[in-house]
């Protein structure tokens, strides 16, 4: 159903979705997918992380995701934002409020994510992996809840985890802290009627996986196949939406049954 059934269209609630740099990302199809369910999106992106990635910059990615948005009724705003500086959260909130109006969703898909273990990863990234995952999500949701104008039981957070642990240190403990600071989310902001909830999505097809790692996967998985985003974006829109309500204070394995 979509969250638009029965109301003006002119007046579509509004999400705010982090990390849409990449057009094949979970991020990206979780913007389209809420602005086919009914609602306006702002997201952000930062060009210098997939830069430095193997993946490389998509600068076409900001003009599709508002182009394909806007095929259903949906306004967007992207912000550029660098999510490892502690002063930029109420500049997002301000551009997208001022664009759209009051933020109900609240949508974390964004990471810094490199790989490395427990005697391999320098200080530098270790600070830098809980400056992006954990301390920007945690300041995201501060400025939400104080902002936060709906009506009571009509406001989301929804948060991107994950369950990596071994080779990938600094990016499986700041997503494990993310966790707990959204689960926490749903007690300290149950006066404003917010749920919070927390998806791991698993190992899902985003451009990142080896042909090893491909196989791994499939032979792993019950399902007998790949994570897509559209998996991920599915059920973000299902928490968002008034059939999402009664859910909250949740880690979702929605893997596939590969966990």
């Amino acid at each position: 159903m979509s969250l638009t059934d029965g109301r003006d269209q002119q007046h579509r609630p509004v999400a705010l979705v982090t990390g849409a740099g990449r057009s094949a990302g979970i991020a990206a199809s979780v913007v389209v997918t809420l602005a086919r369910t009914g609602w306006d999106v702002g997201f952000t992106y930062w060009t210098p992380y997939d830069e430095r990635m193997p993946w490389g910059a998509d600068p076409e990615a900001m003009t599709q995701l508002s182009g394909q948005a806007a095929e259903h009724g949906a306004r967007t705003v992207a912000v550029e934002a660098n999510l490892a500086d502690p002063h930029t959260t109420a500049d997002i909130f301000e551009a997208v409020e001022r664009e759209l109006g009051s933020v109900g969703a609240l949508v974390l898909a964004h990471c810094e994510s490199v790989k490395s273990g427990l005697l391999d990863t320098s200080i530098e990234s270790f600070d830098r992996h809980f400056a992006v995952n954990t301390r920007a999500s945690w300041l995201l949701i501060r400025e939400y809840a104080r902002r936060f104008r709906g009506s009571h039981g009509t406001g989301r957070i929804v948060s991107l985890t994950s369950d990596a642990t071994v080779g990938n240190l600094p990016y499986g403990a700041s997503k494990g802290a993310l966790d707990r600071i959204t689960l926490a989310a749903a007690q300290e902001l149950a006066h404003l009627g917010v749920t919070a909830n927390a998806i791991d999505p698993g190992p899902t097809d985003t451009g990142w996986m080896t042909a090893e790692i491909k196989d791994a996967v499939l032979r792993a998985t019950p399902l007998g196949r790949l994570g897509r985003p559209r998996d991920c974006a599915n059920l973000v829109a299902f928490l968002c939406s008034p059939d999402g309500s009664w859910i909250n204070g949740q880690l979702l394995r929605s893997d596939g049954g590969i966990s």
